[in-house]
């Protein structure tokens, strides 16, 4: 049987493939000639605008508790059976109003009884006066001793109508406090006890309370260092003036207190320091201020018990640089803001701040007014690396501005910041 020649089978599969090869290596000499050149990509882009120079007001900043101006616990003054309630709980009253009726027809049983005890009284005081003239007019014909017992006698008598007299008064006292009475105006609350229950037997039983919410009172500690600068404060704004010693220097200095509750945006009640302590307390190192607020309106929109954020003003500071507070980031260095400089080459600088204006912080040190502050984008931007800026107006960053970047690019930059 002949052999087959390898060399003879694989040629059909070597003429196959040889078109294939030369293409695969014609491609590989033509890549070897092109060089290999990086292209830098651009610059990335950000947004920067100069900071605000605006005259600036320096506040004190206290947290405080919401107070009623009054509150009056309404109690039996005498013992009975609850009759009659005359008000709504939850509502208005006004001083005055009838609240309760207690059983009265025992205390009307005691003014009769003690009107009677007074006539009597009247009677035998005139039967001694009486005596009295007789003794006196018989002259000598009795003895000195009679007369001085007479005497006795009719005063007696007048003293007794005084001590009944009393009775009778404190028997009416009695029958007017079965009708109870509103102590104040204000807002009542629930009633402690219903009607038909007996009330006042050995103590004097609380039947509801009065709260008088208008004015408010907001009370708040502040420290020794920042009591020292409203004193001077204080002191600035009566200088000059005449002050009435029966007036207290706060009320002549009329210091504006402004308050926000947790729930809302700055500062929006207005109200003036009213009250401090007589002195600051030894174990805290505080001293207890209170300040006034209007609080009209049914229902009132503040309520005691309210967590209250408090700032007083103590002096204002002109030409501050205001930077938004989305600029700002922190690290281990402190705080800082990024400034592209000329040649839009990004530096950090670090900063002190101030306090919070709107959505603007306030830069104590660290800018200028000129300087060109990254605002979004901060994210891209790298120290010492060059940028491509945008410039917009700080003062559309304030927080009453709208909004004028979309959400997720405003959201990006405060994760930077912070």
């Amino acid at each position: 049987m002949p052999r087959s020649d390898p060399a003879s089978a694989d040629a059909p599969h070597r003429a196959d493939r040889s078109p294939i090869v030369l293409v695969a290596l014609a491609l590989t000499l033509a890549a070897c000639e092109e060089s290999n050149i990086y292209v830098a990509p651009p610059p990335p882009k950000v947004t920067v605008a100069t900071p605000l120079t605006s005259e600036i007001t320096d506040y004190l900043e206290f947290t405080g508790t919401t107070e009623a101006s009054a509150r009056v616990e309404v109690r039996a003054r005498v013992a009975g059976v609850l009759q009659s309630m005359g008000f709504e709980p939850g509502t208005e009253v006004q001083q005055g109003d009838i609240l309760f009726v207690i059983d009265p027809d025992v205390y009307e049983a005691d003014v009769q009884r003690a009107e009677a005890a007074v006539a009597q009284a009247v009677a035998a005081s005139d039967l001694a006066n009486a005596t009295l003239d007789r003794v006196r007019q018989a002259g000598e014909a009795v003895s000195q001793t009679q007369l001085e017992v007479a005497a006795a006698e009719a005063r007696t008598a007048e003293a007794e109508i005084l001590a009944r007299k009393a009775e009778l008064r404190q028997a009416a006292i009695n029958l007017h406090y079965t009708e109870v009475e509103a102590p104040i105006s204000g807002r009542a609350g629930r009633n402690r006890v219903d009607i038909g229950n007996l009330v006042g037997a050995g103590e004097a039983t609380v039947l509801t309370e009065i709260t008088d919410f208008d004015p408010i009172y907001v009370y708040f500690s502040i420290n020794e260092r920042d009591l020292l600068r409203v004193l001077d404060l204080i002191e600035e704004r009566v200088a000059g003036e005449v002050i009435d010693p029966k007036v207290d220097a706060t009320d002549e200095a009329k210091i504006p207190v402004e308050m926000g509750l947790a729930d809302e945006a700055g500062y929006p009640h207005q109200g003036l320091l009213d009250f401090s302590e007589s002195g600051v307390d030894p174990q805290t190192g505080t001293l207890k201020l209170r300040a006034v607020f209007e609080n009209k309106g049914v229902p009132p929109p503040l309520v005691p018990g309210l967590f209250a954020r408090v700032r007083m003003p103590i002096g204002q500071r002109a030409d501050m640089s205001l930077v938004s507070e989305r600029a700002i980031g922190s690290d281990q260095s402190g705080r800082f803001v990024l400034v592209v400089g000329e040649d839009d080459v990004v530096e950090k600088r670090n900063v002190r701040v101030g306090q919070l204006i709107d959505g603007l912080s306030v830069i104590e040190d660290g800018v200028q007014s000129g300087d060109r502050i990254v605002v979004r984008g901060l994210q891209r931007a790298r120290p010492q690396a060059t940028v491509d800026p945008e410039t917009i107006d700080m003062a559309s960053l304030k927080a009453s501005a709208a909004p004028s970047a979309p959400a997720a690019d405003t959201s990006q930059d405060t994760t930077a910041a912070q």
